[in-house]
């Protein structure tokens, strides 16, 4: 990766269908059998009859990640040479660091004073959840000091919807409340749309809503990209496809049948009205890869199949 990462939790209470991170909660629970820290039925317990269940149910507490935060910090800052400035730190990659859990032990906020005390840092911070809101005050000094950059992560504002596919997490409501009260205190905070849904939330009227929603929110920046099946997500999110849009089943399954990652053609597709979209709401538009397919024409209206 170019980029560092921090999670102080693993796993997630707010249980997203589709989260691409489940697999980290299959890894922690597997090595801690092999090291004999979780007997057989404790295994079976935290990996979870579906193998995906734990991952909402048994969160694991990283109660020594100040004094592992200190350890690599040095390593952190000699990966870059002078004058070069090390890479962005990205806080919540695999799990949301403001979770229910967070409320209790604290230890989001504990990374952010850790890193407030530096200079010249790029933080970046992913997550759902309103609480991040309690950290205002370390959020002001971190970013008085380092490049901050907090991305609220919002798939659509359609509650019904978001219900079916995200069992616990806040509201888009909060959510959208959260990011004007980060903005509005000089934070540069956005949205990040991550995942955008095929065939679910994709559409014209569900992205155009997220961006109206962001640009009154006071958004800086909005970013998107495509859902990711891998192995242990297919198994959690493909049942609820078939409870809820069976539809679209067997297309998902011809989609996602030999990569985890949409298919090229999609993803070409969904990057191009993600920047019309950036452009019509003023928003910085994104190019990247994108600028390698500008021959490539596609009709308006099939763009998006799977």
């Amino acid at each position: 990766m170019d980029f560092w990462s921090i999670n102080p939790y693993v796993g997630c209470e707010f249980g997203c269908s589709y989260c691409y991170a489940r697999y980290t909660h299959r890894y922690v629970v597997e090595r801690a059998h092999d090291r004999g820290r979780l007997s057989d039925a404790e295994f079976r317990e935290f990996r979870g009859p579906g193998g995906w269940e734990a991952f909402e149910r048994r969160i694991f507490v990283k109660q020594q990640i100040a004094s592992a935060l200190d350890h690599d910090l040095p390593r952190y800052f000699r990966s870059a040479r002078a004058p070069e400035r090390p890479a962005p730190i990205v806080i919540g990659t695999a799990t949301d660091p403001y979770q229910p859990a967070e409320r209790r032990f604290r230890l989001t906020r504990l990374v952010l004073e850790r890193l407030a005390r530096y200079e010249g840092l790029s933080i970046g911070i992913i997550s759902k959840s309103p609480l991040i809101t309690r950290d205002l005050d370390v959020l002001q000094a971190l970013a008085s000091r380092s490049d901050l950059e907090i991305h609220i992560s919002l798939a659509t504002i359609d509650v019904a919807l978001i219900r079916k596919l995200e069992m616990r997490s806040p509201r888009p409501a909060v959510r959208l409340r959260a990011l004007r009260t980060l903005t509005a205190a000089g934070i540069n905070a956005g949205m990040i749309v991550a995942p955008v849904i095929p065939g679910i939330t994709d559409d014209h009227a569900h992205l155009r809503a997220l961006f109206a929603a962001a640009r009154d929110a006071g958004a800086r920046h909005i970013h998107a990209a495509p859902l990711r099946l891998y192995g242990g997500v297919r198994d959690r999110f493909v049942p609820v496809l078939e409870a809820e849009f069976p539809h679209l089943v067997e297309r998902y399954r011809a989609a996602y049948r030999h990569h985890a990652h949409a298919p090229a053609h999609y993803a070409r597709a969904l990057r191009r009205r993600i920047q019309r979209l950036q452009a019509e709401f003023g928003f910085r538009v994104n190019r990247g890869m994108e600028d390698r397919y500008r021959s490539t024409r596609i009709a308006p209206q099939a763009e998006l199949q799977l």
